[in-house]
């Protein structure tokens, strides 16, 4: 590990911070309370922080969150490491998108500042509806609980996308977490450059649309073609969570800080385990 490196920051920052390393498109559209993370990003790309490529990241921003989660898609087809911020009814107008980046087996990123839909009246506070109606897509999903971890994890989301091939959402709570200002240990990107997963970015390139490898998209298929197809796909999901929590470890090897997927805390020989 480099120099400890010690900022006062929030959390929408911090995501922001950990995803531009592993970043090289960004498709934005501004929403509350998630806003920060696209406008951080397109401030550090203007005034010319690279990522651990040595590049600038092409930030867009479109006009709609739909816009932003079809230029997602589009640019993960063509290649490019493409993450984008979003919430609340944000989030759900990305829904149809979700299914085609899920099904297509693209490593996409969506941060997500969660946030309450709007029900008896629209709240800019609250639950996490937003994100749980994203389960069935087929996005797998990592939740943070502070600003510290919003850090962390956001960075081990990126690098579990990319060894999965899967699209994850990583979220934390809006305003409690994405606007909370607090003191935490940033990662170093010379640090990121060590736990890169080059080979599965190299993996996810070489699978790319280009005219030298022209692929057939879009089409419709009947129930016997279409569920052999989704049946494929078991595989990438059977083997994440050990991807997942290898992607964590690789995290912790330069930070200190571990992560799992659940914890244990009680007697090794218990009999009876309550499950929270």
């Amino acid at each position: 590990m480099t120099k400890k490196i010690m900022k006062a920051i929030d959390g929408n920052t911090a995501a922001a911070a950990a995803s531009y390393a592993l970043t090289e498109v960004a498709a934005i559209y501004p929403f509350t309370p998630s806003s920060p993370m696209g406008e951080k990003v397109d401030d550090w790309a203007a005034h010319g922080k690279t990522n651990i490529f040595g590049d600038k990241v092409l930030v867009t921003e479109l006009q709609s969150e739909g816009g932003a989660s079809g230029a997602v898609h589009g640019s993960l087809s063509a290649g490019a490491l493409t993450t984008t911020y979003t919430a609340s009814q944000g989030l759900l107008l990305m829904i149809p998108n979700l299914y085609k980046i899920a099904g297509e087996l693209m490593p996409g990123v969506f941060h997500v500042a969660a946030r309450s839909i709007a029900t008896h009246a629209l709240s800019i506070f609250g639950d996490h509806s937003d994100v749980m109606a994203c389960r069935q897509t087929g996005v797998g999903m990592i939740a943070s609980g502070s600003v510290q971890e919003a850090h962390d994890l956001g960075l081990a989301t990126h690098i579990a996308a990319l060894e999965t091939s899967l699209p994850f959402i990583h979220f934390f709570d809006g305003f409690r977490t994405s606007h909370e200002i607090s003191k935490i240990e940033m990662i170093d990107p010379e640090d990121v450059k060590k736990i890169a997963p080059y080979d599965a970015i190299a993996r996810f390139k070489d699978n790319a649309l280009r005219p030298e490898k022209p692929m057939l998209k879009g089409t419709a298929e009947n129930p016997d073609i279409f569920f052999q197809a989704r049946e494929a796909s078991n595989p990438y999901y059977n083997d994440a969570p050990e991807l997942v929590q290898d992607a964590m470890n690789k995290v912790a090897s330069i930070t200190g800080r571990s992560y799992h997927l659940f914890d244990y805390i009680g007697h090794p020989e218990a009999q009876r385990v309550i499950i929270s």
